[in-house]
């Protein structure tokens, strides 16, 4: 079902939004929500509208679509100026906020939008630091109201991470998932916590990947091919929590302590979820239950299937090379 879109805010992660959105056939409304000139306003509408046609371009060129299709898709997207805000919000189903991470500059536009919103449309912060329920106390209908972390490009990455709050309706976090989904995103719903998911996973690993530099450890060009033919390379194919599994959370255990202790450091200590699958049982494939669940899964047939996807990875990257006869 075609439903009206407005992201609040004209600047890049609105724009990415609007694509999305457009590109899955729904009218988009990109709203400047902040007063302007109208010549500034007419050089920001042509800078979006050029690079909306851009970006849509490239993609074309990945093979994504055909050109021809371009045009089409971008005239769905509409700039607004603030003088049409309360049309272009008045009208929608759902609507984005996009402004800078200042919580009184997010709460001041949140508040203003909401006013002149359906009673029953969703609002959603994009926000990737600030929690659900410091933003939601200036709102009138909190249980309209949630965060939606989409991570950069928008228009390629698939994950959005959704985070309700204490006053948002289920029903509500249920419809913006169902309506991810059908543009084809992947939405995961998360607890209000500082750093969402990836964010707080993200920020460990770029900090230590720093501090490695920093310390000696290797050269920065050295470190980056490391990550992506190592790092990186398993993590497209397995997840996290299942690379754990895959090869046993008593590995982990035993390495961390040994890190910890090597580097003479708590933060490589493994948290207590891991001793107490071990002392569980739940170890990971092994033991067909570790942080998913093997039970009743062909496990030789798992492996082979992750063990092809990184075959397909490994000529992804042209690194695959023949046998020596």
């Amino acid at each position: 079902m075609t439903q009206t879109i407005a992201c609040l805010g004209a600047g890049r992660m609105g724009r990415g939004i609007a694509l999305v959105f457009a590109y899955a056939g729904h009218p988009v409304a990109l709203v400047d929500f902040k007063p302007r000139e109208a010549a500034d306003f007419d050089r920001l509408q042509a800078e979006a509208r050029t690079e909306i046609t851009e970006t849509l371009t490239m993609m074309a060129r990945f093979g994504m679509f055909e050109a021809a299709l371009v045009p089409t898709i971008a005239t769905r997207v509409t700039v607004v100026p603030e003088v049409g805000a309360p049309e272009a919000l008045g009208a929608a189903d759902v609507v984005f906020e996009g402004f800078p991470e200042v919580p009184e500059l997010k709460r001041e536009a949140l508040a203003r939008a909401e006013a002149l919103m359906k009673p029953d449309a969703i609002l959603a912060s994009t926000t990737s630091t600030i929690l659900v329920d410091d933003l939601s106390p200036a709102l009138a209908r909190p249980e309209q109201f949630l965060n939606a972390h989409w991570l950069n490009p928008a228009f390629l990455v698939p994950l959005v991470e959704l985070s309700p709050g204490k006053a948002t309706a289920p029903e509500v976090t249920a419809q913006l998932s169902a309506l991810l989904e059908a543009t084809g995103k992947v939405p995961v719903t998360c607890a209000a916590a500082p750093g969402y998911m990836i964010p707080r996973i993200q920020q460990v690993a770029m900090n230590e990947a720093a501090r490695m530099v920093e310390e000696g450890v290797a050269s920065a060009e050295d470190l980056e091919k490391a990550i992506r033919y190592g790092f990186s390379f398993r993590f497209s194919v397995l997840g996290l929590l299942e690379f754990i599994d895959w090869g046993g959370g008593d590995i982990l255990y035993y390495a961390s302590e040994y890190l910890s202790k090597a580097l003479d450091n708590p933060r490589y200590e493994a948290p207590q979820v891991i001793r107490d699958n071990m002392d569980a049982g739940h170890i990971g494939l092994k033991t067909r239950q570790g942080f998913l669940n093997y039970e009743g899964m062909d496990v030789a047939a798992y492996r082979e299937a992750k063990l092809r996807a990184l075959a397909e990875r490994l000529k992804a990257e042209d690194l695959m090379r023949p046998p020596v006869a």
